[in-house]
């Protein structure tokens, strides 16, 4: 598939919160999905479900997790297969949770950036009350999903569910580091992965936190790099605004906390050298490419950097944490 096909399989101008992938301002024809005869169209859009790559940006930290406490607590197949399916149902609520409360709050600055004044509130095709509605629906699911955890994993669960999504909206307008409460956001998988099958959050579980958090200022500083003119004249506070001409320099000093993180927190595993091979000298030569081939004034360079982080960057981090559980598992045959 083309550059271009992508683009236009992709454009309908509706996505950023939660990572999700940004889209090109192409209109396409509106879509009718009718249910109990009314259309329910506009609010399965605020959802951002036909968008992959958010669902995976937000999965990632857990499945990272979950693979580094399988190796490291031996867990059995069983056990790490149905908590990679627990943890991507649990992503899709959260993120999509995440999405209607963040256009509820945006939909008056939507209407003033070009790539989003067509999202369903600020185009007026949802009403804020059938948005609050729909946004309860996927809260009760997600509370209901933490019952089963143990109490360090439920109160885990509620910043999650509730804390850090909640009042990531409001940074954009108090603080040039929105970017920074969004690290909190969309990693949470890290710590709440280590609570719910441990009981506690470890050492190295938060300086891989720390290394997570870092990558998602790599990210979405590139991703809010599309919207900074708009974004200025909307008053919209970010990281692209704030490093300005300084901010491919900038970037590089987070990549040097993420991949420093991530060795520290092999290092205090006990991880194997298939670990640093592919999941550090590879994710490196990544964040290398994108550093190298980002044009921060080009928009499209933009979606196209940002989208790699959820469809190859973290299949590569993976890799090499699969690799070594496999490995360790077959040892212990």
């Amino acid at each position: 598939m083309s550059e271009l096909d992508k683009t236009t399989l992709f454009a309908n101008g509706d996505a950023h919160i939660y990572g999700t992938i940004p889209l090109a301002t192409t209109t396409k024809p509106e879509s009718t999905i009718v249910l109990l005869g009314h259309d329910i169209a506009p609010y399965v859009q605020l959802t951002r479900i036909q968008k992959y790559g958010g669902v995976l940006l937000l999965w990632w930290p857990f499945a990272w997790s979950l693979t580094i406490a399988a190796t490291t607590l031996n867990l059995s197949f069983f056990e790490f297969s149905s908590g990679l399916l627990y943890s991507f149902v649990f992503a899709n609520l959260l993120r999509s949770a995440g999405c209607i409360w963040n256009d509820i709050l945006d939909r008056d600055f939507d209407r003033q950036v070009e790539r989003t004044k067509n999202r369903p509130l600020a185009s007026g095709r949802a009403t804020v009350k059938g948005a609050l509605v729909f946004l309860l629906m996927h809260l009760v699911f997600l509370v209901a999903m933490l019952h089963p955890l143990n109490q360090f994993a439920r109160i885990v669960g509620f910043f999650a569910i509730f804390f850090f999504p909640g009042l990531y909206p409001l940074m954009k307008r108090i603080t040039y580091w929105p970017q920074a409460w969004l690290g909190l956001t969309m990693n949470i998988g890290v710590p709440l992965t280590w609570a719910a099958i441990s009981g506690e959050c470890p050492t190295p579980a938060l300086v891989f936190y720390a290394g997570t958090w870092a990558w998602c200022i790599w990210y979405d500083t590139i991703y809010a790099c599309q919207d900074k003119k708009d974004d200025v004249n909307a008053g919209i506070k970010s990281t692209a605004v704030l490093f300005d001409s300084y901010t491919k320099v900038i970037l590089a000093f987070f990549g040097m906390i993420t991949f420093g993180c991530f060795s520290v927190a092999g290092y205090l595993n006990g991880s194997h050298w298939t670990y640093y091979v592919v999941t550090v000298l590879g994710g490196m030569a990544h964040f290398g490419w994108q550093w190298s081939k980002v044009d921060l004034d080009s928009p499209k360079s933009c979606w196209k950097m940002f989208t790699s982080n959820a469809f190859s960057f973290g299949y590569v981090i993976w890799t090499g944490l699969l690799i070594e559980y496999i490995m360790t598992a077959y040892m212990r045959l």
